[in-house]
């Protein structure tokens, strides 16, 4: 089985990052093939700074290892390393029909918050699809939001076989509904886009602030709290095991302790639960040749599992 993940080098990573996306990207080494790639293609339509990307780029390599993808079981690499996934996405954009891209939920999101409406931003689905069909994967894991980008990609697949034949798999979503969303510090889906984060790799000053910063109510620290309204008890679902959450909840429910304490219990439990992960990281951040060799051996395995589709795409539609 086949299963392919996609990371933004978009700066820091936060706890949603890896609780939505690259915990299970290091989960499924051990459940199938993984192919995991960092898309700075994807990445240019929202950041224009070269060099910027080139570090943001050398970044998320590092981030990636350190969080536990390991080389030697998944195949792991830069999409601008495997050119032939642009020749992929050309000829894909010729079976895309525009009223589909125009239905895109996420090119609308975007422009409405004011990001330029390119045309990169307008055919971003169409290298989705070539990234997944490049490699006929059979399984992708997506967040709620990217569930229409892979429906438009079975889309795209479909056309381009009822053309020329049974060429690419359809490849079917697979999404983790208890971390669907993780929620910020204001309640919100963390995003670097509402600035509510908390960042794995900060130092801890500043992550102790950052948890103080979580919104809760006014009750009073004598009172009894509900527990499943507050935020703070939403993201220690992330690091508490179901009975440690039952003891953390009749806490709330009894009273006599302030949010504060919470607050201060859950940043010691982030601290402790990233610590390995510093190490390593730390580790990377003195190996950086390291870490360039290991994606240049996985961009040539990635293009050995590519080629065989790219060549039957090229002799059915007639490139040489």
């Amino acid at each position: 089985m086949k299963i392919l993940s996609g990371i933004q080098p978009s700066g820091e990573l936060h706890i949603g990052n890896y609780f939505g996306m690259i915990k299970r990207m290091v989960e499924n080494q051990d459940r199938g093939e993984l192919y995991a790639f960092i898309v700075n293609y994807h990445a240019m339509t929202s950041l224009s700074d070269g060099k910027a990307l080139r570090e943001n780029t050398m970044n998320a390599a590092i981030n990636m290892l350190s969080l536990g993808i390991d080389p030697n079981k998944a195949i792991f690499w830069v999409q601008s390393d495997l050119p032939e996934v642009l020749e992929l996405y050309w000829i894909l954009s010729n079976f895309t029909p525009m009223g589909l891209l125009e239905r895109a939920h996420s090119f609308k999101d975007k422009t409405a918050r004011g990001i330029a409406a390119n045309h990169g931003l307008f055919s971003y689905p169409v290298l989705m699809a070539a990234d997944i069909l490049l490699f006929n994967a059979d399984i992708v894991p997506v967040g709620k939001d990217q569930i229409q980008h892979l429906e438009m990609t079975r889309d795209i697949a479909q056309k381009f076989n009822n053309k020329y034949g049974e060429i690419f798999k359809m490849p079917e979503a697979s999404i983790d509904e208890e971390v669907a969303v993780v929620l910020g510090l204001d309640g919100q889906k963390m995003s670097k886009s509402y600035q509510n984060t908390i960042e794995i790799f900060c130092d801890e000053k500043t992550l102790k602030k950052r948890v103080n910063s979580i919104v809760t109510d006014s009750t009073p620290v004598e009172d009894p709290k509900d527990a499943e309204k507050c935020n703070v008890f939403a993201i220690s679902k992330l690091f508490y095991d179901k009975d440690e959450l039952a003891s953390l909840k009749a806490r709330y429910e009894k009273g006599g302790e302030g949010y504060g304490i919470f607050k201060s219990e859950l940043k010691d439990r982030i601290w402790s639960y990233f610590e390995p992960y510093r190490e390593k990281r730390e580790y990377y951040l003195n190996h950086k040749d390291e870490v360039r060799d290991i994606l240049k051996s996985g961009a040539e395995r990635a293009r050995e599992r590519a080629m065989p589709i790219i060549e039957k795409v090229r002799t059915v539609t007639g490139i040489i």
